[in-house]
């Protein structure tokens, strides 16, 4: 792993994989806090390094204190869940696997919630990283397979990771969006058709607001390598879906979210391409094809919390409110600070006449969102004050 000042968070990912690996290699970029200290506690062996902007060069630089032969990436802000490691020790036994990709949940994005990350590969002279930002070793695999074709990518289908680094707090103390940017323009500029940068900075040029410039480096990615990577592919379609949605032309963002589902990548990896679409399809009233769509999302993660509560919403304006109910009532089991979730139990109560269970709901939706949006409590208590209720 290469580290900055990751005090917070460095112990937990550390205690993952203390009793997993036979060395943990840290190589820090400049910490200020009590990062080097906790690192060596947990005996790790620490090197340094001169930050330069490029996350690649960084890594491969912490690739040459490895003594194992087999390499797990780490970020300080990612953790390794333990019931994986019976099937990663198994994946590496293998004489015929180069790489191993890793299934890891995003946990707080707000899109999604699933990842597949090529964090475990052999320690072999010709595997590096490339790409200043989303450093990966993908570009060197793939040259080496294409030289020896004895060697395979293999992948985990079990979740193996928790990344906590999409949560809003951590993105906005980094001032991530701004660093990710600026690296990603500049490989842009010496790779303006690469499909996968393309992906990325189109992504985030939607997150900013860059609607017209997103959709134009899109398109330019899907046209420069049409038999991209399915993964690439998939995310390309996807952030197309999303940019043609905030500029209201929803024909277009439907086919787009329609073939990025198609892409034959792992099905948890298309979670919201099928939410998205049920989204799209509940806004233009099509309720019978939004209901299929959440539910194709549920029955291949039935931890879907948002995919209930969207669900219930369609269910609801359907009128199956006993539906609903079950819905907005497994959200909730799912996330317990789910406050829309205990707004619309609510309001599906009142319609169904338990004022009682609908009082308690809205008091419930009232706590949270005090804490998470006061301006929505505020909104809420007045509307049932209006009503006559006291809350």
């Amino acid at each position: 792993m290469i580290v900055k000042n990751e005090e917070a968070s460095l112990p937990a990912c550390l205690r993952s994989v203390k009793d997993v690996v036979d060395e943990m290699v840290v190589l820090d970029t400049g910490s200020t806090d009590h990062t080097l200290e906790i690192a060596q506690e947990f005996g790790a062996k620490v090197h340094h390094f001169e930050w330069c902007n490029d996350f690649s060069v960084a890594r491969n630089h912490a690739l040459k204190y490895v003594q194992g032969d087999w390499i797990l990436v780490l970020d300080a802000d990612e953790v390794l869940l333990p019931e994986i490691i019976p099937s990663l020790k198994q994946a590496i036994k293998s004489d015929r696997h180069i790489l191993i990709n890793l299934l890891r949940q995003e946990v707080g994005a707000s899109q999604s919630p699933y990842s597949l990350v090529s964090r475990l590969f052999r320690h072999h002279p010709d595997i590096c990283f490339s790409r200043p930002y989303h450093a990966l070793v993908d570009d060197s695999v793939a040259q080496l397979v294409q030289r020896e074709p004895q060697w395979q990518v293999g992948y985990l289908p079990d979740l193996a990771m928790l990344h906590y680094g999409y949560q809003p707090g951590a993105i906005a103390s980094r001032n991530k969006l701004a660093k990710a940017q600026a690296a990603m323009e500049g490989f842009l500029a010496t790779h303006p058709t690469d499909p996968y940068v393309c992906s990325k900075l189109g992504g985030l040029y939607i997150q900013i607001g860059k609607l017209s410039q997103a959709i134009e480096l899109l398109e330019r990615g899907l046209k420069a390598s049409p038999q991209a990577d399915t993964a690439v592919m998939y995310e390309l379609h996807y952030h197309l879906g999303n940019a043609y949605t905030e500029e209201q032309n929803f024909a277009q963002a439907m086919q787009h979210y329609q073939a990025a589902i198609q892409q034959p990548i792992l099905p948890k990896l298309k979670l919201d391409a099928y939410n998205n679409l049920g989204n799209l399809l509940k806004a233009v009233g099509d309720l019978t094809s939004a209901k299929m769509a959440y539910e194709t999302a549920l029955q291949i993660d039935p931890s879907f919390a948002i995919g209930y509560y969207n669900l219930g919403m369609t269910l609801k304006a359907m009128g199956l409110l006993g539906d609903a109910l079950t819905a907005y009532r497994k959200a909730i089991d799912l996330n317990p600070n789910y406050a829309d979730a205990y707004q619309n139990l609510g309001v599906v109560l009142m319609k169904t006449g338990d004022v009682f269970g609908s009082l308690a709901a809205f008091r419930q939706a009232i706590a949270l969102h005090q804490q998470q949006n006061p301006t929505e409590a505020q909104r809420l208590i007045q509307g049932l004050q209006e009503m006559g209720f006291q809350v």
